[in-house]
């Protein structure tokens, strides 16, 4: 039984993580859970699952679910997300969003526990630091991002230093196809629509404004230790093909299969065998009888092309910058206090103006984050 400690077990991938494993119970156990918000969804966790550990965000509400459940016992806070992710599992599951993932990832890998994250930020503004502790330790740090799943699964038995191209697709979200000009007025509601993706609301904004996908490069660059340019995007709108690997001798390798999160999910938690979901079988007659491919427009979705930048100085804390500005600026359009295009619009102004600092380590990044974010909320 493969002990499991799920962070953020209340959203959208935390609940996805516990069917998958609901339907593979003799193969799992659910070690550990944690919450923000949604502290009634945590308690039927808890009813349903019976963990040792759960954490929440408040000290009231740890304290009103101890009274509960006797059996399990309570954190609360930052502090009670590390101790989770130190606590006596096998397998940390983050799916915290944002830089809060950060930490509990380090100390997690310090404590030598076996990582499945679809906490990218934790690697876009750490990803020096927590890559060289990922390989001190020799633990194993598993994407469940759809792409990077696909990727991983695309070189399985093949060295990275053997490819060519690692390609990743991406849907191109609900204003595929908008100029600027278009962008000007589009509102929260229609951002929010994916065509293709259930999501939490962060991450589905990430993709409308492509920021996603940027993310996803500089994520992509740490995990399998290639080069920026050796990164591609495409826009595939089917949502069939998850990512490529184009090998030295031009075959392309692709992993394919519905958008169904289940899928990668089930590969990070089962590595390096397969387990079980209840995704359905691809219909090579239906939806996967006709896909396409288009290059991604960077000089309207210009998110793309300042990750890009970011990446361009490895090891200097302009990725820091780009992460934090983005995610207050999310905030403040998800709370209607800013336009769509002021998102990217200030993301830009913010990498403009910053000063690089080097080789920054997990205290340095996190108050570095701090500092942009203030600056973001000074600013708009």
């Amino acid at each position: 039984m493969k002990k499991i400690a799920i962070l953020g077990s209340t959203g959208s991938i935390g609940v996805q993580a516990l069917d998958v494993i609901s339907k593979n119970s003799d193969q799992f156990e659910v070690f550990a859970l944690s919450c923000e918000k949604r502290v009634d969804l945590l308690a039927e966790q808890i009813e349903t699952f019976k963990p040792k550990m759960a954490v929440t965000a408040y000290e009231k509400d740890a304290a009103d679910l101890a009274a509960r459940y006797p059996g399990t016992q309570f954190f609360f806070g930052s502090d009670g997300l590390v101790q989770a992710a130190m606590s006596d599992c096998d397998m940390v599951l983050n799916s915290l969003m944002g830089i809060r993932g950060l930490l509990p990832t380090y100390e997690a890998v310090l404590a030598g526990k076996d990582i499945a994250f679809a906490n990218k930020e934790t690697l876009v503004a750490g990803g020096s630091v927590i890559m060289e502790a990922v390989k001190a330790r020799g633990v194993k740090l598993l994407p469940i991002d759809s792409e990077h799943s696909a990727i991983l699964q695309c070189l399985d038995g093949n060295s990275p230093k053997q490819a060519r191209r690692f390609i990743l697709t991406a849907s191109g979200g609900p204003f595929r196809g908008y100029s600027l000009e278009q962008l000007k007025e589009v509102t929260v509601e229609q951002a929010l629509n994916h065509p293709k993706w259930s999501m939490g609301s962060k991450i589905t904004i990430d993709s409308a404004t492509m920021m996603n996908k940027g993310l996803e490069m500089i994520e992509a660059k740490w995990l399998f230790d290639v080069p920026q340019n050796k990164i591609d995007v495409v826009v595939h709108p089917q949502s069939i093909v998850h990512s490529m690997v184009e090998y030295c001798d031009g075959s392309v390798i692709a992993q394919l299969g519905k958008p169904d999160m289940r899928v990668p999910i089930s590969y990070a938690l089962g590595y390096p065998k397969r387990i079980a979901s209840d995704s359905e079988s691809l219909d090579f007659f239906g939806e996967a009888a006709n896909l396409t491919f288009e290059r991604p427009d960077e000089d309207t979705f210009v998110c793309l092309k300042l990750a890009r930048q970011a990446m361009e100085d490895e090891h200097s804390s302009y990725a820091v910058v780009l992460n934090a500005a983005n995610e207050v600026l999310v905030q403040l359009f998800l709370e209607k206090k800013i336009k769509f295009l002021d998102i990217q619009n200030n993301i830009e102004k913010m990498l403009e103006k910053h000063k690089p600092e080097y080789r920054l380590d997990i205290r340095q990044i996190l108050e570095l984050d701090e500092n942009v974010r203030r600056e973001v909320l000074k600013t708009c």
